[in-house]
């Protein structure tokens, strides 16, 4: 299976994270499904924060079931086959914007956590995409809004998650 594969060699890198690391390689050896939304125990999900930086800003979407501000992201799906695939498609739709551009390096930070039953954990891959000049978004049916935050703004609106997603991707850039 690919996107399995591709996730455990994604996550040979993050010393800085060596703990949670481990958690995923844990969960993973533990729950081959663990890429897939069907395993209850918890899951693999690829997000995208998408960056404008030129102007200094990153595109946040209302999550409609959590009401909160997050990056863009989600389920893996059987046609993703890497998470950085399902990374750029999850942000594409949820974006509405075309022509995204993932930052190099591959994954930024890695994040988990908890989520209402029947699921227990995300286990979330976080990427960084670039937005392409004068990019427009359109809000979809499962956002209650998209909208640019300037970087300094994004603490007022967001969790602690996001504002460290928004650190490791400016200190990429």
């Amino acid at each position: 299976m690919r996107l399995y594969d591709d996730t455990v060699l994604v996550l040979k890198g993050y010393e800085d994270q060596q703990e949670l690391r481990q958690a995923y390689l844990d969960h993973l050896a533990a729950h081959p499904d663990g890429v897939w939304k069907s395993c209850h125990a918890g899951h693999v999900t690829a997000s995208a924060l998408v960056v404008d930086p030129a102007r200094g800003r990153v595109l946040l979407t209302l999550h409609r079931k959590l009401r909160m501000w997050l990056q863009t992201g989600g389920h893996c799906e059987p046609g993703d086959a890497t998470l950085r695939a399902a990374a750029l498609r999850e942000a594409a739709e949820e974006s509405g914007i075309d022509g995204l551009t993932p930052l190099p390096g591959g994954p930024v930070r890695l994040d988990r956590h908890r989520i209402p039953a029947p699921c227990h954990w995300h286990f979330d891959v976080q990427y960084a995409v670039v937005a392409p000049p004068g990019a427009e978004y359109a809000v979809s049916d499962e956002s209650l809004d998209v909208r640019w935050f300037a970087y300094h703004e994004v603490a007022d609106v967001a969790d602690g998650s996001v504002v460290r997603l928004l650190e490791a991707t400016r200190a990429r850039l």
